[in-house]
């Protein structure tokens, strides 16, 4: 495998003439073991696919499906429901990141929440949503906890914050989840047949390489940890054909430059200290046990959800809507009656519409509408 170019010049990783030529390997490869359906697990992965050209670069050769990798995407409705009843709370506002505002739930949105006088402001990381419960003392504090390994731990590290400054009317609402027990899930699902997982590079950066041994040595499943530029892609993929051609299922990090083997124990640690495993509901794939976290005992005090108790009820998915079809590659995004017509970046009914990272939004956009 010849190195990839400077990491330090990445213009050079989308050079074309380098593209071209890991194409013309896969394409050669692909003619002797037959056609490879791999799924990347990461919302990023997928929108680099489409918008750098990859996917039609490769044409039949390689079938790549959209996996379960957008935190906006699998966050049940339950939880926006959650959300929007504590904006119309007396005494507390919900803090959240953007993305969140339009994700659907079973009545209503964020955004719909706001306009009917709920308190919901938007902040970009836990730490503003830690910062306004401190200017606010009288004001209970929700940050709407939504994400990966990646995000989670800036959130713990903002409970731990406010445990040490006493900032007792700052809570998450978490709904944070773990990739390793939802690509479990995915390899055992029946009629999913996969060839090799593209694996996500931001979550590896914290996890480092470990669980996905596991994910290979129980299901024989090929995983490569890849970049976002087009070069990164094309030949993670090119290195997951190798590994079908030999017949291995071994985990490779095509990332080197930006995922150790061990990823961030530092992170990890601040993460753990502060929650643990517990089973989690994902869209699409249903109850996932250890796919989630949950408060240790010690922190239960900002735990939203204990503080705040709401009796929410059922939140089913908009009528019609095939989002947890989609995160699974049950169907694909055009494969949806609402894809669009009823459902369009400018008036989404479903996450995967909704976030830029949703394979929906990335169809839309980039892809084939038919």
């Amino acid at each position: 495998m010849n190195p990839l170019p400077d990491p330090m010049a990445p213009q050079a990783f989308r050079d074309p003439g380098v593209a071209a030529a890991l194409a013309r390997r896969i394409r050669r490869l692909a003619e002797r073991t037959g056609p490879a359906a791999l799924m990347e697990v990461c919302g990023t992965h997928t929108v680099a696919l489409f918008r750098s050209g990859v996917r039609a670069l490769l044409g039949d050769c390689v079938t790549l499906l959209s996996g379960p990798g957008c935190p906006v995407c699998v966050t049940p409705a339950d939880i926006v429901d959650r959300a929007a009843a504590y904006a119309k709370t007396p005494g507390v506002t919900v803090a959240t990141y953007g993305d969140m505002m339009r994700v659907p739930g079973s009545r209503g949105s964020l955004d719909q929440a706001r306009a009917a006088g709920g308190q919901v402001r938007v902040v970009y990381s836990p730490s503003d949503a830690l910062a306004l419960a401190a200017k606010n003392p009288d004001m209970r504090v929700v940050f709407l906890g939504v994400g990966f390994e990646t995000t989670a731990p800036a959130a713990a590290a903002a409970v731990l914050h406010a445990r040490r400054d006493g900032l007792d009317n700052f809570m998450v609402l978490n709904a944070h989840k773990l990739i390793p027990p939802a690509l479990h899930a995915l390899a055992a699902m029946p009629g999913l047949k996969l060839d090799g997982l593209i694996c996500p590079g931001h979550v590896s950066a914290i996890i480092g390489l470990g669980p996905y041994r596991e994910v290979t040595g129980k299901h024989n499943l090929p995983c490569v940890v890849t970049g976002f530029e087009p070069l990164d892609l094309l030949q993670g993929i090119l290195m997951l054909l190798e590994q079908k051609a030999r017949g291995e299922a071994a985990v490779e990090n095509q990332y080197a430059r930006a995922v150790r083997p061990q990823g961030n124990p530092r992170a990890r640690d601040i993460l753990f200290q502060v929650f643990e495993p517990a089973d989690a509901v994902w869209r699409g794939l249903g109850a996932v046990p250890g796919g989630g976290m949950a408060f240790r005992e010690e922190f239960d005090a900002f735990d939203a959800a204990a503080r705040i108790p709401l009796d929410i009820g059922p939140a089913p998915d908009p009528p019609g809507c095939r989002c947890a079809a989609v995160l699974v590659a049950a169907v694909k995004p055009p494969e949806c009656p609402l894809f669009a017509n009823r459902c369009a970046p400018d008036h989404p009914v479903g996450p995967c519409m909704v976030s830029s990272e949703g394979a929906c939004a990335a169809h839309y956009k980039y892809g084939d509408l038919s």
